[in-house]
């Protein structure tokens, strides 16, 4: 065990210097004396499985007033590395008289756990192996170590310390190390691997390395007191920028609300634009089936103009009174005919004109306003989900392309009303003109001068039948270009409909958006102050200098200034250099003092 061979070497050199005075004990006058600080540190040796195996503790004393101290502990037995002094112990009472400034002592342990459970597995190529298996073998090495909290346990070490684990490999005999969760440093011609475990911390690690005729030094652990010294750190500047993020979310929050509002907008307007489309679309439609009827109404008009025209050409000889008053009755249905086709085309007028109102006011409702790639940047950048983003966007090209497109083909639309007037007019014209006709043939059936009057007739529906094949011509034309805009506009009012439908669906994607951008401006409005206090969380998780520590061995010790943990594994080494080790262990007291100075 460590600390017999120091003993004996002071009793070596004890023999060697001349015999002190006899201390106040041996005179019958015990003195009390005192210690201001002590130190505990404690040796385990494990099995190289983890296993328990031996422990000893040895207490180191700082003495202020000579003489006999008190210690308390359940050792098996002690030993004095001080002085030759002997050490009473009674039960868990300790005394001695120490009259050094430093007092050491050991004391062994039999029943006492360490606070750890600490495990060692091996595999080798993959398969699990004894460590006693190991020397020798060749491969694939692979060390499992755990810690964890040993049940019953006083828990204040376990809590308050940090067990640092190193794994010394000959680089003759490893190659290839490594450690996820450890590092890897050189230590001579050989490499060290170290694990830390930090209180209240049950851990697993693994080292894996190519090895050729396995040995292995002794694993070691170092368990001390976490002090981690860490100043807070300065955050400032972080802060800054945590209140800019702040102010840009809640920029953004408030963007996505003006989007939103701005989309609702957009999805009223859309509405209201499919609502003008359909009346508009059902207006030409309308126009469209009724331009058939117009068109042969208009050709039996036509007609009846060409035969009128052709029996006013006969000469004055050639008519009678029946012809005449037959004329006048057909300029009278003409003219009855010519009525009707205008009222037709004033209603169809008066509902062109608030088709395309409606439509002209729809389409002036979508916002105009610009959106800019920046703000589309900043959107995509805001954390929303990306479809619902693609959607605005989506939705917003189309809105500004249907107001585009609406706003160049206008003219044409525009067009369309004045075209209208202008037939109604010309019809309003000739059916004056016709109906003139029918009054003059019906005033002069009875004029002595009939033939100047039938003169006078020939020339006027003559006249009439040319203007009103010129209107005619018009009128087909017309009725052309209507059935060409009532195709075309259903693929125009097919389109609206799918922007309205998409606008909907957009204004419900807008009003999640705002709600996430609502809720991420409220996480970040405080985000500063949420992140100085998770600091000073974490800082005060790590922070141990309110610890006090206490002794290892018994709750009766006082004074304690530091207990520490010296833990180590059996080697795996060759049993000659055992011999060779139990050989110099058999060595002499004078052999082992003659030592120290060769």
């Amino acid at each position: 065990m460590i600390g017999k061979r120091s003993s004996l070497l002071i009793m070596a050199f004890l023999l060697a210097v001349p015999a002190a005075p006899a201390s106040a004990e041996e005179d019958g006058k015990a003195e009390e004396g005192s210690f201001s600080e002590k130190r505990e540190v404690v040796y385990a040796t494990l099995n190289a499985d983890g296993s328990q195996k031996d422990m000893y503790v040895v207490n180191n004393f700082d003495i202020e007033d000579p003489g006999t101290i008190v210690d308390y502990g359940l050792y098996s037995s002690v030993e004095n590395l001080t002085n030759v002094n002997e050490i009473k112990q009674k039960n868990s009472r300790i005394e001695v008289r120490a009259e050094e400034e430093e007092f050491y002592y050991q004391g062994n342990l039999e029943d006492q756990n360490l606070p750890w459970n600490i495990n060692f597995s091996y595999k080798l190529d993959g398969e699990e192996i004894n460590p006693e298996e190991l020397l020798g073998k060749d491969g694939q090495l692979e060390i499992g170590i755990e810690t964890s909290e040993k049940e019953g346990a006083d828990p204040v070490f376990f809590n308050n310390y940090t067990v640092q684990i190193t794994v010394p490999l000959d680089a003759e005999i490893f190659e290839n190390i490594e450690a996820p969760d450890g590092t890897v440093a050189n230590s001579g011609k050989d490499r060290q691997v170290t694990f830390t475990v930090l209180p209240e911390k049950e851990e697993s690690f693994k080292v894996t390395a190519d090895a050729e005729n396995i040995e292995m030094d002794s694993i070691e652990m170092a368990a001390v007191p976490a002090s981690l010294s860490m100043e807070e750190p300065d955050i400032d500047g972080v802060k800054k920028d945590m209140n800019s993020l702040a102010d840009a979310t809640a920029a953004i929050n408030d963007g996505a609300s003006g989007l939103a509002d701005g989309i609702a907008e957009l999805n009223n307007g859309t509405a209201q634009v499919y609502s003008g489309s359909e009346q508009y679309l059902n207006g030409i439609q309308e126009l469209n089936s009724g331009s058939a009827s117009l068109v042969e109404g208009s050709a039996s008009i036509k007609s009846a103009l060409a035969e009128m025209s052709r029996l006013a050409s006969q000469g004055p000889g050639d008519l009678n009174l029946g012809d005449l008053s037959q004329m006048q009755e057909n300029l009278r249905e003409l003219s009855s005919g010519l009525q009707k086709a205008e009222d037709g085309l004033v209603d169809l007028r008066t509902n062109y004109t608030n088709a395309h109102d409606q439509l002209d006011e729809a389409m002036a409702s979508i916002p105009g306003y610009e959106v800019t790639e920046e703000d589309i940047q900043a959107l995509r950048e805001s954390g929303v989900d990306q479809e619902v983003v693609d959607h605005l966007i989506e939705t917003y090209h189309a809105a500004q392309e249907a107001k585009a497109v609406y706003g160049d083909a206008e003219g044409a639309f525009d067009a369309a009303g004045p075209a209208l007037d202008q037939a109604v007019a010309s019809l309003s014209e000739i059916n004056d003109q016709l109906a003139a006709a029918a009054d003059t043939i019906e005033t002069n059936l009875g004029s002595v001068n009939v033939d100047e009057s039938i003169k006078e007739l020939q020339q006027g529906i003559q006249g009439f039948s040319s203007q009103y094949n010129d209107f005619h011509a018009g009128l087909v034309d017309y009725t052309n270009g209507v059935g060409q805009l009532a195709g075309s506009y259903e693929e125009v009012h097919a389109g609206i409909g799918g922007l309205t439908s998409g606008t909907a669906d957009l204004q419900s994607g807008a009003a999640d958006l705002q709600n996430g951008t609502s809720e991420l401006s409220a996480s970040t409005s405080d985000l500063p102050e949420e992140m100085q206090s998770e600091i000073d969380q974490l800082m005060s998780e790590y922070d141990y200098s309110d610890f006090e520590p206490v002794s290892f061995v018994s709750e009766e010790n006082e004074n304690i200034e530091s207990v520490q943990f010296v833990i180590k594994t059996e080697s795996i080494k060759k049993e000659e250099q055992e011999e060779e080790q139990e050989q110099e262990d058999e060595k002499s007291l004078w052999d082992r003092f003659l030592d120290l100075f060769r």
